[in-house]
C-alpha cells in the first residue's frame, strides 16, 4: 500500500487551487462541497470557475502562482497545464509541509485524490495509487450501482438513534448484533424506498424489543425480473434478489436472473404453463403472505414488469389486506423489451402513434378482445402469449378491416442469445410460425413499424428476415412473458 487512506476535515480551512480551468473546477467543487474556503490563483477563470467567483464562492486572486501563495494553506492543489509551475507547487508544500496534489502527476505530490461515492455522510473512496485513474472511475461506477443513495439518509437515521442504542444495549456485542439486524432489514428497506416515517417508527418498536431480533414480520418484494438480459435489472431489483430469505419464481424468469438471486435462499416455483399449473394464484397469494408472517424476507420474482400481465396487483391486494409490508419493484416489460432488442421501435412519429399491449392467451380458443380497435391503423399492437393463438389473431384482425399486407414480428425469446425474429405480415406471419416452429415464449408485435426491423435490427446478426435470425451476443435462457 503506497498511500494511506485518510479522510480529511477541510471545514472552514484555508484551501488552494492554483490553476484556472475546468480540472481546477472539479477541485474546487470538491472542496466546496466539504466546506473548505477557497483561494484560487490564477489570470483567467474558466466559466465555471468564473461563476463561484461571480457567487462569491471562491476568493480569485488573479495573476501567475508565486512563491508564498501556499502560506497559511491547509492543503493544495497543483491544476495548471504547466508542468514547470504545478512542478514549483509541489516544492514549495515540501518546504512548508503542507499537502499538495498534483493533477494527472501524482507522484510529484504528497496526496492522491481517489474517486468518490458520495452518499453523505456516507462516503466511499476508490484509489489505485495513481496508476490508473481511468479504472478507479470505472470501480466506483460498479459500487454506485449496488450503493443506494438512501444510505445517507439511512446513516443519519442511525446517527439520530446511536446514543439511546448505547443507553439501552450495555453490551457491545448486543450493540452489533442490533445494528446488523436494523441495517439489514425492514428498517433499512423503509429508507431505501423513501418511506422515512416508517423507518423511523419501526426502529423505535426495535429498540424498545430490546436486542432488536425477534420473530416479526417480514416484507415482499414485488421484483421484476425483465425479458431475460440479467443487465437489464434494476439496481434495486439486484439489492432485494442478493438480500432475501425466500425466492418465489415464476416459469418464465430466466436463469440467468434467477441465479443472481442469494446462494443460500430458499427457492419456491410456482411456475404456470398452459393447462399446468405448480400452484393456483390464490395459493400463491396466501403463500407470500404467510412466508412473511414468518418473518422471512421474500422476493416474488417475475418475468417482466409484475404490474403487466403478471398478476402483481392480485398479490400484493392479498398483502395489503393481511397488514403485510411489501415493495413493488418494476422490471423492463417485454414489449419494451423485446422490440428493442429486434430492432423494432413500438412508437415512431411516421408510422404509429400509439402502443397497446394485449395478452393472446386462448380460452375455449377464442379471444374476447376489442378487435375494431386493435385492427385501426398508426398504431402498434403487442401480443403477450400469443403463439397458439396466432391464427385466431390474423383471422380476426382482418375480419375487423386491419389490411392483409399489415407488417408483423414473432420474437422468440427476446434479449437472450437464443432470441430470433420472424417477420412478415399479419396474413402470412401463422403460415411462417408453423413452418419455423419458434421455441416459446415469444411476442407478437403488429404495425407499420415492423417494417422498420432490418434497417434498425442492432442486436442480430445478420439481419432478421421470415427466416429469422439467432442473436449470439448477450448469455441467458428465457424471454420473460
Amino acid at each position: 500500500m503506497q498511500h494511506l487512506p485518510i479522510f480529511l476535515s477541510v471545514q472552514d480551512r484555508d484551501c488552494v487551487v492554483i490553476g484556472g480551468g475546468e480540472i481546477a473546477t472539479r477541485k474546487v467543487a470538491q472542496l466546496l462541497r466539504a466546506g473548505a474556503r477557497v483561494r484560487v490563483v490564477a489570470p483567467q477563470l474558466c466559466a465555471n470557475l468564473a461563476k463561484f467567483r461571480d457567487e462569491r464562492r471562491i476568493e480569485h486572486v488573479a495573476r501567475d502562482y508565486r512563491d508564498g501563495d501556499l502560506d497559511d494553506a491547509y492543503l493544495a492543489f497543483a491544476a495548471t497545464d504547466d508542468e514547470q509551475v504545478n512542478h514549483e507547487v509541489a516544492d514549495a508544500g515540501r518546504r512548508r509541509r503542507v499537502p499538495v496534489n498534483v493533477v494527472d502527476h501524482p507522484e510529484d505530490g504528497s496526496f492522491i485524490m481517489p474517486s468518490v461515492i458520495d452518499r453523505s455522510p456516507v462516503v466511499a473512496a476508490v484509489s489505485t495509487g495513481g496508476a490508473s485513474p481511468v479504472l478507479a472511475r470505472l470501480i466506483r461506477s460498479r459500487l454506485e450501482s449496488v450503493i443506494p443513495a438512501g444510505y445517507g439518509r439511512l446513516a443519519e437515521l442511525c446517527g439520530r438513534f446511536r446514543d439511546r442504542v448505547k443507553q439501552t444495549l450495555a453490551r457491545p456485542d448486543d450493540r452489533r448484533r442490533f445494528w446488523d439486524h436494523v441495517l439489514q432489514g425492514g428498517v433499512a428497506e423503509r429508507v431505501f424506498s423513501g418511506h422515512m416515517a416508517e423507518a423511523e417508527a419501526l426502529l423505535e418498536r426495535e429498540l424498545a424489543a430490546g436486542s432488536g431480533i425477534q420473530a416479526g414480520m417480514g416484507e415482499v418484494y414485488l421484483v421484476g425480473g425483465g425479458p431475460g438480459d440479467p443487465d437489464l435489472l434494476t439496481f434495486r431489483a439486484l439489492r432485494l434478489m442478493q438480500q432475501a430469505d425466500v425466492v418465489v419464481y415464476d416459469r418464465l424468469v430466466a436463469k440467468a436472473v434467477l441465479d443472481m438471486t442469494r446462494s443460500d435462499a430458499e427457492r419456491i416455483y410456482v411456475g404456470k404453463e398452459r393447462d399446468n399449473h405448480a400452484m393456483r394464484q390464490e395459493e400463491i397469494n396466501q403463500l407470500l403472505a404467510d412466508l412473511a408472517k414468518a418473518g422471512k424476507r421474500v422476493v416474488r420474482l417475475k418475468g417482466g414488469d409484475p404490474f403487466i400481465f403478471g398478476r402483481g396487483g392480485e398479490e400484493i391486494d392479498t398483502l395489503a389486506s393481511q397488514g403485510v409490508p411489501f415493495q413493488v419493484v418494476p422490471g423492463v416489460t417485454a414489449a419494451a423489451g423485446c422490440a428493442s432488442y429486434a430492432g423494432i421501435p413500438l412508437t415512431h412519429r411516421d408510422y404509429a402513434q400509439s402502443v397497446t399491449l394485449v395478452t393472446g392467451h386462448l380460452k375455449d380458443n377464442t379471444m374476447n378482445l376489442n378487435w375494431p380497435q386493435l385492427a385501426q391503423p398508426n398504431q402498434t399492437v403487442v401480443f403477450y402469449m400469443g403463439l397458439k393463438g396466432l391464427p385466431v389473431i390474423s383471422r380476426e384482425l382482418q375480419a375487423h378491416g386491419m389490411p392483409a399486407d399489415r407488417p408483423a414480428a414473432l420474437v422468440q425469446q427476446g434479449t437472450t442469445h437464443q432470441q430470433k425474429v420472424f417477420t412478415g405480415t399479419i396474413a402470412t406471419l401463422p403460415e411462417i410460425v408453423a413452418r419455423e416452429r419458434p421455441k416459446p415464449p415469444t411476442l407478437i408485435i403488429v404495425g407499420e413499424v415492423v417494417q422498420l426491423q432490418g434497417k434498425l435490427s442492432w442486436f442480430d446478426a445478420p439481419a432478421a428476415s421470415t427466416q429469422g435470425a439467432t442473436s449470439p451476443i448477450t448469455p441467458g435462457t428465457e424471454l420473460t412473458h
